[in-house]
């Protein structure tokens, strides 16, 4: 009966079923599962824990009759004052000039409505006279359309319940219920609907809560399952001594941190599935170094490697880094879009001979052109600049090789292992030795002279700066500092010896490379600038970020772009130039200003601005979960992943009873079904 049309269920018409398809509700099932959007607990609490601006139920005495005024056509207003714990709070009540009539002097009311904790005022929504119920009374409001207002959802939902309570199928095994200390399927349905009071509300909230998570890690279990079994016979047997003596010969020791995400590393090459696995890592925290060292074990394995970046530049920059690292081991090529003719096809040819060992670049190495003999390791970094089918191109350039994707946004471990749950996920949680922190300072507009001084004073000890403004040009909409007139306000202030360059994402790529070239090799000693440095170049010699409007960016952007200095052995410094207004902007300020560490920085980020600023949606396959919250419920989550990870590994969707009805939702149920790649 759950899988028939909502129609079916008595007082339901052609209009009102128009009205339910536009809540996305065509079955009596998708009638349960509109689950309430808030609820309003209409609970008494002293008025010292009350919170100004929240939605809140008080009782007192009325000390006097109501006064009612009216304004404008039919508006009315009608205040009193009422004693609450011998406290007197004004109440105001809006278009009700009916109560008057209702309220008198001496009443007890129970009033829920808008705390005004400075004028110790209540804006009323809802009242009643005599005293609140002693248990707190639950509202559920429901996301409605149409016609359909609350009272007739539910009832509608009512009825669906005493119809079908008894055909509410069972999905978890009786062991997580009995474990984990939650209703059932059908006891759930009927507490989130009509909670008789908070804790069974919470109870059905943490039933659902695990069920979504358990449905949506067991799909990606599966989907990495099917990738590792089409993949058989992969393993790199590449020369253990090789890599150990490489390692030795570095001119640095590698961090602990370093160590484990290299193992792990490794030990998935080693296995005779292919590897996909996310290497993420602060700014500075030395994933290059990984990366090397894994690019070397699979040439010692007989194989070619491959490393993907999003621009020009960088590509440059990650050459270099393993031209001096692998010294004269390794045949290392840079490909990129500027590298045309005789001698692109040269170096094509040699990749397609085996003559070059390693490539790096943009997306020119996916081009067709392009074809390896053996590709047997590829990085892709800062991997979500580039789209799926980018990725896809590469990897298919070898025959299954190893996948590692890097990315220096820290994302919060419980983002990754939704966002990535097809992946595994390494963490470089550690800086190397000997990096000073970068001191971060937040000031007001009106200390920008200091700043501008400040600037000069590093300058003239023959450091750098950048600037970076939110807005590329003037805009009428929006009062942000702007880089084009940023750029011409530091032209006016410091002497013409003061090279000062400007780059913005508007600008032809070769004139961004070229300014960005010129203060690599500080022909510029001043860098002012839009976002678009966030990821990329490394200049030592910089050792000021100044960010104007500050409150403007997140958390993890703020961070990125501070990432940009303290890349040498000179003290840096972080300037964040903002005034903001609201509560969220000052913690954002005083955070960035006590924090230097990206993890702790990102898991601020998101509680503060949700996942959407960190993936887009589509690109992510983070799914819309009804009642789950990923953020706030890390720890089923986490329980969720572990307890889907032994149902695959043990195969018991197949091999156990208990679990029948789970895997016939799961292969049926097409909600979670958003594959990444």
């Amino acid at each position: 009966m759950l899988r028939e049309p909502v129609t079916n269920l008595k007082g339901i018409g052609d209009k009102m079923a128009e009205d339910l398809a536009l809540m996305h509700i065509y079955s009596i099932e998708d009638l349960l599962n509109h689950f309430p959007y808030r609820y309003d607990i209409f609970e008494i609490r002293p008025l010292s824990e009350l919170i100004h601006d929240d939605k809140v139920t008080i009782e007192g005495r009325v000390i006097h009759d109501p006064s009612l005024t009216f304004y404008g056509k039919k508006k009315s207003r009608l205040t009193f004052t009422l004693e609450v714990e011998q406290v007197a709070v004004k109440a105001v009540m809006f278009n009700r000039a009916f109560a008057k009539k209702q309220i008198h002097q001496g009443d007890t009311v129970t009033l829920t409505g808008k705390w005004d904790a400075h004028r110790l005022q209540i804006t009323v929504s809802n009242y009643k006279k005599g005293h609140a119920n002693q248990q707190a009374e639950i509202q559920p409001i429901y996301s409605v359309k149409g016609n359909i207002t609350n009272v007739k959802l539910k009832k509608l939902i009512q009825q669906a319940l005493k119809a079908c309570s008894t055909e509410i199928e069972e999905l978890l095994p009786n062991r997580y219920l009995a474990s984990y200390k939650i209703p059932t399927r059908s006891e759930a349905f009927t507490m989130m609907h009509f909670p008789k009071h908070r804790v069974a509300l919470k109870h059905a909230r943490r039933r659902f809560i695990y069920e979504e998570f358990l449905l949506f890690q067991l799909k990606m279990q599966l989907l990495r399952k099917l990738k590792r079994e089409a993949t058989v016979g992969n393993a790199q047997h590449y020369n253990s001594d090789l890599v150990q003596a490489f390692i030795a010969s570095l001119p640095f020791a590698l961090t602990n941190a370093q160590e484990k995400s290299l193992n792990q590393i490794l030990s998935d090459m080693k296995s005779p599935y292919r590897m996909s696995r996310l290497l993420q890592g602060d700014v500075g925290s030395g994933k290059t170094a990984v990366a090397a060292i894994c690019l070397y074990a699979s040439l010692t394995a007989g194989k070619q490697g491959a490393l993907m970046v999003p621009t020009e530049i960088l590509a440059e920059q990650h050459f270099q880094s393993l031209v001096e690292l692998f010294d004269d081991k390794v045949n290392v090529t840079l490909l990129t879009g500027s590298v045309k003719g005789k001698k692109r096809k040269a170096i094509t040819e040699g990749i397609e001979k085996h003559e070059i060992n390693i490539v790096v670049g943009t997306h020119a190495l996916i081009q067709e052109d392009v074809i390896f003999d053996d590709l047997g390791f590829v990085i892709v970094d800062e991997q979500h600049r580039f789209g799926v089918e980018q990725r896809r191109i590469l990897r298919e350039k070898g025959l299954q090789p190893d996948v590692l994707f890097m990315t220096a946004t820290p994302i919060p471990r419980t983002l990754a292992i939704t966002a990535f749950g097809d992946m595994d996920v390494s963490v470089i949680d550690e800086m190397p030795m000997g990096r000073k922190e970068i001191e971060t300072y937040w000031v007001k507009e009106n200390t920008l002279d200091r700043v501008l001084h400040f600037i000069h004073k590093q300058i003239s000890l023959g450091e750098q700066a950048y600037i970076i403004c939110p807005l590329i040009e003037e805009s009428d909409k929006l009062d942000i500092q702007n880089a084009v007139d940023v750029y011409q306000q530091l032209q006016a202030f410091y002497p013409e010896e003061i090279k000062i360059g400007l780059m913005h994402g508007r600008l032809p790529t070769e004139e961004k490379d070229a300014v960005m070239k010129q203060f690599a090799d500080n022909e510029v000693q001043i860098l002012v600038s839009t976002t678009v440095v966030e990821v990329g170049v490394n200049v030592p010699n910089a050792t000021v970020m100044v960010i104007y409007d500050a409150e403007r960016f997140g958390l993890s952007q703020l961070h990125q772009l501070r990432g940009r200095v303290g890349r040498g052995a000179k003290q840096s410094y972080c300037i964040l130039i903002a005034d903001p207004k609201g509560e969220t902007g000052k913690e954002r300020m005083r955070i960035m200003s006590e924090t230097t560490d990206g993890f702790a920085l990102s898991e601020e980020d998101l509680r503060l601005r949700g996942p959407g600023d960190f993936f887009g949606r589509k690109q992510s396959g983070v799914p819309e979960f009804k009642v789950a919250d990923m953020i706030h419920d890390y720890r089923a989550l986490e329980t969720a992943r572990k307890d889907a990870q032994n149902i695959i590994d043990e195969n018991l969707l197949e091999d156990d009873p208990e679990f029948r009805l789970l895997q016939q939702y799961v292969e049926e149920n097409s909600v979670f079904n958003e594959k990444l790649d």
